[in-house]
C-alpha cells in the first residue's frame, strides 16, 4: 500500500468523522467507517513502513481529528442547522362558555383512554377518567386542570 493511499484513506476517515459529528449525530455508519478507516490507514503505516511512519500517521490523524471537530464546533454550523423558532400552540384553548365541569359531549373517536369529543360544534382532546369509550357515547367533564380535560361516559 503506497504512503498516498494511506493519507487518502487518513483523509476520509476525518471526512467522515465530521459527517458523524455535523449531520449524523450519534454512533451511526458514518463514524464506525471514518474510525475504521484511520485505523488501517494507521495499521498499514505501520507494517509497511516501519515505527517512525506508523507514530508519524497516527499522531497527524489525532491532531487532524482534533482541529476538524474544533473547526466544526468553532463555525456557525449549529445554528445553521438548529430550530430558531419557538411552538407556542397548545393542544386545547378551552372557552369556558363550551366545556365546564358537567358539559356534555359526543365522543368523535375511540377514547383508549384520550382521544377527540365534541362539545357544541367544536372538538377538544380529552382524557377518558374511566379507561376505554367507545365512539359516539354521551361523555360527560369531570374536571379541567389546565388545558387538561377529563371527561367520563354517560
Amino acid at each position: 500500500m503506497s504512503l498516498t493511499f494511506i493519507i487518502v484513506l487518513v483523509i476520509v476517515g476525518l471526512l467522515f468523522f465530521i459527517l458523524e459529528v455535523l449531520v449524523i449525530p450519534g454512533t451511526s455508519v458514518a463514524g464506525v467507517i471514518g474510525f475504521v478507516a484511520i485505523a488501517v490507514a494507521v495499521w498499514q503505516a505501520w507494517v509497511q513502513y516501519g515505527y517512525e511512519t506508523g507514530l508519524t500517521v497516527l499522531g497527524a490523524s489525532l491532531v487532524g481529528s482534533i482541529v476538524c471537530l474544533w473547526l466544526s464546533l468553532r463555525t456557525n454550523t449549529w445554528k445553521r442547522v438548529s430550530l430558531k423558532e419557538s411552538i407556542e400552540s397548545k393542544v386545547n384553548l378551552i372557552d369556558g362558555s363550551i366545556v365546564y365541569p358537567g358539559a356534555r359531549g359526543k365522543s368523535v373517536s375511540r377514547l383508549a383512554p384520550t382521544g377527540k369529543v365534541r362539545f357544541g360544534s367544536e372538538d377538544f382532546e380529552v382524557q377518558s377518567q374511566e379507561g376505554f369509550v367507545d365512539q359516539g357515547q354521551e361523555v360527560e367533564v369531570v374536571k379541567i386542570e389546565g388545558n387538561k380535560i377529563t371527561i367520563k361516559p354517560l
